[in-house]
């Protein structure tokens, strides 16, 4: 088995060094992936048809966290790029957000009776104090990625098995959900009669993810970091160390890129369950389509690593992005109605959109690790957490800011949820019954405003520069500036360094000369950086001991 899944993704050597480390580091991604897949789906209903916020109340709830979110993100990562520990910078944090995670994801899915602007605070908190937990651990896992897969296809692969781990962790979270809401009694309509199982949840599923966070913890290892220099630590030290991260050429083009791309995936997921309860009226299918959807996303994974593994991170997304927009497309002619044709093209709805955006992910995900080398070229330091805060800080902000606009948009539209659907359907005499207005307003949340953002987000894309062969040149000189003291490029290389980064060569680190000795980039007969081969051969003798 071990031996066909190497094949499978691509690697050489044996299954203890090659693919074990690549499956420990990725058992986080079970929670990563999990729990934001159920806050996504089953939050914003919970706290609108459940325990009966409104649409704005749910929104400032989500809001108000995000922007504590935007807070504790830089906080640790400047936290972790500053740890002296011989286990390494990252990995004590993954431990201590166990407990953290674990009641504030059970308490996130009960009101303890709490109604109106007290049932609002108390989610504030609870949400907030969530949100400190995903920081604690998700920046620091993150930020181990780079260290643990220094070479450009690694990376993918680490990234592929992590992928494959996210899936592990959606999958059966999203059965757990689906069993309990089906044992209560609650699964075709969600409704304030339906508190007791998602505490039920709350509490089922904060275990399974602390399982898998612990996993990583106990199995990963990483190099010591007792001898990391540290300058002083005030507020100017904080402002300079990010303001610097947007020097980096790469990065910014990383960053409003992945910024466009949380902004369609995230409108449409805070606004998926209005549109297929309000505008399509096939609540009834919810799981499935969900279900399907799932399988779609998982489908598109194969043809995405081929295609990164092949042509480069950016081919993937070129390629299928167009898709993610046909489906999305298909939300701006959706008619309520529960007709064959109707639930068809909400099928085919299901499996174009996950297919397509797919291939965005997959490119974010994978450029990420590399904008640390990018960044170490300018400033002559790993700053892992730094990069790693801006990687989760999008996901998690766009994602939070995204919930607030959507309530406020469906809000301002005219959609009713929680029990005054009731006293509408009563009054209409229609299931889920919603006016024009309401409609239209779920129409721009989950079509109009994704699709925009997805061209925005493809467009940005193919304007991004760094390849396989910039980033191991760029590995290579860094590696032989940190070895002499100073490196020699030629006028090509110092052009693709001075391309990829945004700044002068002669402004940068590597630029800077401290030995007065010429130290060009060797490489053997097949092309392969010497003191590349040297710095793997050393690696590979420490994980062998």
């Amino acid at each position: 088995m071990g031996e066909r899944i190497k094949k499978a993704i691509g690697v050489q050597g044996d299954f203890r060094t090659a693919i074990l480390p690549m499956i420990n580091y990725s058992y986080a991604n079970m929670y990563m992936g999990g729990a934001g897949y159920i806050i996504s789906m089953y939050f914003t209903v919970f706290l609108t048809d459940v325990v009966n916020l409104s649409l704005n109340q749910a929104g400032i709830v989500v809001m108000l966290a995000t922007v504590w979110d935007a807070v504790t993100d830089p906080v640790m990562g400047i936290i972790t790029d500053r740890t002296r520990s011989a286990s390494g910078k990252h990995r004590r944090y993954l431990l201590w957000g166990i407990p953290i995670m674990v009641i504030s994801y059970t308490l996130l899915w009960n009101s303890y009776g709490l109604s109106g602007s007290k049932a609002m605070a108390y989610f504030v908190i609870v949400y907030m104090l969530y949100k400190t937990a995903y920081t604690v651990i998700g920046v620091p896992h993150t930020a181990m990625l780079p260290e643990l897969a220094p070479e450009y296809n690694l990376r993918t692969q680490y990234n592929s098995v992590g992928y494959l781990f996210n899936s592990a962790g959606m999958v059966p979270a999203f059965g757990i959900v689906v069993v309990i809401l089906a044992a209560f009694g609650s699964n075709d309509n969600i409704t304030s009669a339906s508190k007791a199982p998602f505490l039920v949840i709350g509490i089922v599923l904060s275990i399974f993810f602390g399982i898998a966070v612990f996993l990583t913890y106990s199995k990963t290892r990483e190099p010591s970091s007792l001898d990391n220099k540290l300058d002083k630590l005030d507020v100017k030290y904080i402002i300079r160390e990010y303001v610097l991260v947007f020097k980096n050429r790469s990065f910014r083009q990383y960053f409003f890129m992945s910024l466009a791309y949380q902004f369609a995936t995230g409108f449409y997921a805070n606004s998926k369950v209005y549109y297929i309860k309000y505008l399509a009226n096939q609540y009834s299918k919810y799981a499935l389509f969900n279900a399907v959807a799932g399988v779609a996303e998982a489908a598109a994974f194969p043809l995405n690593y081929a295609l990164t593994m092949k042509h480069g991170k950016k081919k993937c997304g070129n390629i299928v992005t167009p898709l993610m927009v046909a489906g999305l497309a298909i939300g701006l002619i959706m008619q309520s109605g529960g007709s064959f044709f109707w639930s068809a093209l909400m099928m085919l709805s299901m499996l174009l959109y996950p297919f397509g955006m797919s291939g965005l992910g997959f490119v974010s995900t994978n450029i990420f690790p590399d904008l640390t080398d990018v960044d170490e070229l300018i400033t002559g330091r790993r700053r892992e957490g730094v990069i790693a805060t801006f990687s989760t800080l999008i996901k998690k902000s766009i994602s939070g800011v995204m919930a607030a606009l959507v309530g406020f948009t469906l809000q301002g539209f005219g959609l009713i949820t929680g029990d005054t659907v009731s006293e509408y359907e009563k009054a209409t005499g229609q299931l889920f019954a919603q006016s024009a207005s309401a409609v239209t307003g779920v129409r721009i949340c989950v079509a109009v405003i994704p699709i925009a953002a997805a061209l925005i987000s493809l467009i940005l894309l193919k304007r991004f520069r760094m390849t396989k062969d910039d980033h191991t040149m760029i590995r290579a000189a860094i590696a032989t500036k940190h070895k002499y003291g100073s490196v020699t490029l030629s006028s090509e290389e110092k052009r693709i360094c001075e391309l990829i980064s945004g700044q002068k060569f002669e402004n940068t680190w590597l630029g800077q000369n401290n030995s007065g000795e010429a130290h060009t980039l060797e490489t053997n007969e097949n092309g392969e950086y010497l003191i590349l081969l040297e710095l793997k051969a050393e690696k590979e003798k420490i994980n062998n001991a």
